[in-house]
């Protein structure tokens, strides 16, 4: 049964590979993205018909309420959302500008809340649903550089831990994925041969990895409320 997708941050990277897979499975898929070209061009690219692109600065409630009443609107109700937009402005804190981490804090945290909670309403209409938060392995092992990245998705497992309670009794699941080094834009200026040392398995991820393990728990009917390393055992070697 073809369910509708909303994966925020699709127009790249990690997300960009959600939103494939979930086309290549028969889904409507919804990509939303900052930038309004490139959420209508990932659209476009997808496999199968009736995909949209949308965009929206999720760290702005009014903009998040607007696009979710649109999708609401003109595609109906929200099965999956899987929040994948994300930013990193590596520092050291003493280092780090007030700003910058504001706008870590509001994308990848507040964003995430935000985006939830719209679709919250659709969910309940449809008696259930899931979604899926891209954290990072860094939120459960911290590092040198990442203080308020890692923060802001540390925040979020505690999040999806508490929504996933929350909303339980209503047939909705909430779950989230840590990827470790996945090879994306955010890594590309990132010494690979030397970093890849330090995963057990010898090599950086690709973000179809990741999207795997999302499609894995948006299907997976008796699971809720956990968190999924996608690291290639580097959490194994901190």
């Amino acid at each position: 049964m073809s369910r509708l997708c909303v994966v925020v941050g699709g127009s790249r990277g990690i997300g960009q590979a959600v939103a494939s897979l979930l086309a290549e499975k028969s889904q409507r898929v919804v990509v939303v993205s900052r930038n309004l070209d490139a959420a209508r061009a990932a659209a476009a690219s997808l496999p199968g018909a009736d995909h949209i692109g949308l965009n929206c600065d999720v760290s702005s409630e009014q903009d998040v309420q607007r696009t979710f009443e649109q999708i609401l609107r003109e595609c109906g109700n929200v099965d999956y959302l899987i929040n994948a937009a994300g930013i990193s402005r590596d520092a050291l804190l003493a280092r780090t500008r007030p700003e910058d981490m504001m706008s870590i804090l509001h994308t990848n945290l507040l964003g995430t809340m935000l985006t939830c909670r719209a679709s919250l309403r659709s969910m309940l209409q449809n008696r259930g649903g899931a979604i899926v938060n891209i954290g990072s392995v860094v939120g459960l092992k911290g590092n040198v550089g990442q203080t308020v990245y890692s923060a802001s998705k540390a925040g979020l497992q505690g999040f999806t831990l508490s929504l996933a309670k929350e909303v339980a009794p209503r047939n909705i699941r909430v779950n989230l994925v840590a990827p470790g080094l996945i090879r994306t834009d955010m890594t590309a200026a990132l010494d690979e041969d030397e970093l890849k040392r330090a995963v057990p398995l010898g090599r950086f991820g690709e973000p179809r990895d990741v999207a795997h393990a999302v499609h894995f728990l948006l299907e997976t009917p008796y699971v809720t409320g956990q968190v999924l390393l996608v690291d290639g055992g580097l959490r194994l070697a901190s």
